[in-house]
């Protein structure tokens, strides 16, 4: 495989104690002792991460974005995202990590879909510390740090509750800071079919699976799909497909130096050409060159 992307998972490298921990939150500052300040790309997979500083600054790459940002500031890592961050030396927060099953059965019942949509997206914002929603974002994530470093009854129950309400609070920071998105009367089982579909484009992408066998997979029509992906995600079906692929190739071609016929193979292209008419029909430039362009930015 080409790619060569770390997967870190806290409670394997960081402290064996919580291994099997659902929901972890620990001091940027230590972390950042830990790893360094300058973390190269890597990704959690099976993991939502947050990263909420309240001191110091930090520069960020999530997949090809690039932030400069200083706190009070909060930036989120769905699964798998590729992430590499450079810290100030001064950098102080904290860094919340919950599992990927466990954060999404806490919002299965999600009746406008907004959480649904935020937790899939990265994204990074400076906080005005006079919003009474900042203040208690940094409440919550006080709670949940001590909750986490102790030992008391019912501990993981608090934290769950803990979790949800920080993603809560940050999922409206963030739709304020877009000017909020619309409300939707979205069916649960809508939202479930969306959640269900992605998921399996995660575990087949490489597969390059028809539409046909997704919808077969998820007892629906190819139609309901793609009208269930228009009205909860705002895109096509074959779009979901085609952007995950993308995004796959991108961070492969930034973060790791394998030749562009290699990560075309990876990715399950039989044709190079073909995978290279794929890629620049979506980004506008042909692998090599996006590749060149994209690694003469500042990480």
């Amino acid at each position: 495989m080409a790619n060569s992307i770390p997967n870190i998972d806290f409670g394997r490298v960081f402290d064996l104690r919580d291994e099997d921990a659902d929901v972890h939150c620990e001091g940027l500052g230590r972390l950042a002792d830990f790893f360094g300040h300058n973390m190269a790309a890597h990704r959690h997979a099976g993991v939502f991460q947050v990263h909420l500083m309240l001191r110091g600054e930090v520069r960020l790459r999530l997949d090809d974005l690039h932030y400069h940002a200083r706190a009070p500031a909060f930036f989120h890592t769905p699964p798998a995202m590729t992430h590499a961050f450079v810290l100030s030396d001064d950098a102080e927060g904290h860094v919340l990590s919950v599992r990927q099953h466990v954060l999404q059965s806490l919002f299965s019942e999600d009746p406008g879909g907004m959480m649904e949509q935020r937790l899939n997206q990265a994204f990074c914002m400076e906080l005005d510390e006079s919003d009474p929603q900042v203040h208690r974002l940094f409440g919550y994530f006080e709670l949940v740090r001590a909750e986490f470093s102790g030992a008391e009854a019912v501990r993981e129950l608090n934290l769950l509750a803990l979790a949800r309400l920080a993603f809560v609070t940050m999922a409206r920071l963030s739709c304020a800071a877009v000017q909020a998105m619309p409300s939707r009367d979205l069916r649960q089982v809508d939202v479930r079919i969306f959640r269900e579909f992605n998921q399996l484009i995660e575990e087949n992408y490489r597969e390059h699976w028809q539409l046909s066998r997704y919808a077969q997979a998820l007892s629906v029509t190819e139609t309901r799909l793609n009208d269930i992906c228009r009205r909860v995600g705002d895109l096509p079906s074959k779009r979901f497909v085609h952007d995950r692929l993308m995004q796959e190739a991108k961070r492969l071609l930034l973060f790791s130096s394998a030749p562009v016929t290699q990560i075309a193979y990876d990715l399950g292209f039989r044709d190079v050409s073909y995978f290279s008419r794929f890629f620049r029909q979506h980004a506008q430039l042909p692998p090599g060159s996006w590749r060149a362009r994209m690694r003469g930015r500042n990480p």
